[in-house]
């Protein structure tokens, strides 16, 4: 989470303009301007530069992320070790469990879906391939915490905060670092509805030689259809069974 020495303005500035499009779906000039706090015109110009690039597009009054943006998301995928150990575990996770499988990586104190696949049954999420959340509220989040150091788990929290986005949200720094711990020693983590209303998930941590987590994955599944039995025993089991797999593969292939 370090910061730059000596900022590019304008390539900040940019960036901030392209995340204000994905976060919005879709924005206008005058919707950017407000948001960026510059002028209309300075606006146009970075929309223009990044449209003569592909990078975005223009719909009627709005505009939007561009394919460009694929190939670099792809390529950056392709070229991270986790998804090379991982990606294959994650589809037979979800053919076998038949529930939406995730495998997520943390970078600068967020959790970052790195992959996702779906199994017959999947639920359909918020979540997709690349998508920022913060690791408090997420299974996979508190299943890396759970194998970090606590001094880089504070400066994670105090950086990212620990808002509640729902009512099962832990927010609570005692509370939270108590379900770490019990996170390391059990090995796997339970998120019951503290991102999203109707959801469970079970995550597993993978780890590197120091026992370190380097990546997480996970089940999710809805609290209507999938009973505890199911939950604590089945999936809780196969998530770890593919943790592991995972670990293998990156560690010692």
């Amino acid at each position: 989470m370090d910061q730059p020495k000596h900022p590019v303005t304008t390539v900040d500035r940019t960036l901030q303009i392209v995340e204000i499009i994905q976060e919005l779906d879709g924005a206008g000039v005058s919707e950017i301007a407000e948001r960026v706090d510059v002028g209309k015109s300075a606006v146009h110009n970075h929309l223009n530069t990044l449209a003569n690039r592909e990078y975005v597009v223009k719909e009627g009054d709005e505009y939007h992320i561009g394919l460009a943006f694929l190939g670099l998301g792809a390529y950056a995928r392709q070229r991270n070790e986790i998804f090379d150990a991982a990606h294959k575990e994650v589809d037979t996770l979800a053919d076998e469990t038949g529930e939406l499988v995730n495998l997520l990586v943390e970078k600068n104190g967020m959790g970052i879906y790195l992959y996702q696949s779906q199994g017959e049954n999947a639920v359909e999420l918020d979540t997709y391939e690349g998508k920022r959340v913060r690791l408090h509220c997420t299974g996979l989040g508190k299943a890396i915490l759970g194998f970090r150091p606590e001094d880089e788990v504070t400066e994670i929290l105090d950086v990212r905060g620990m808002p509640a986005e729902t009512e099962h949200t832990i927010t609570d720094l005692d509370a939270f670092f108590d379900e770490l711990a019990d996170i390391n020693q059990q090995g796997y983590a339970i998120d019951e509805e503290e991102r999203l209303n109707g959801l469970r998930c079970v995550a597993a941590p993978i780890t590197d030689d120091d026992d370190r987590a380097i990546a997480a994955i996970s089940v999710s599944c809805p609290v209507h259809r999938v009973d505890d039995d199911r939950f604590y025993e089945d999936l809780r089991q196969a998530v770890l069974g593919a943790a592991n797999v995972v670990e293998l593969e990156h560690n010692y292939s």
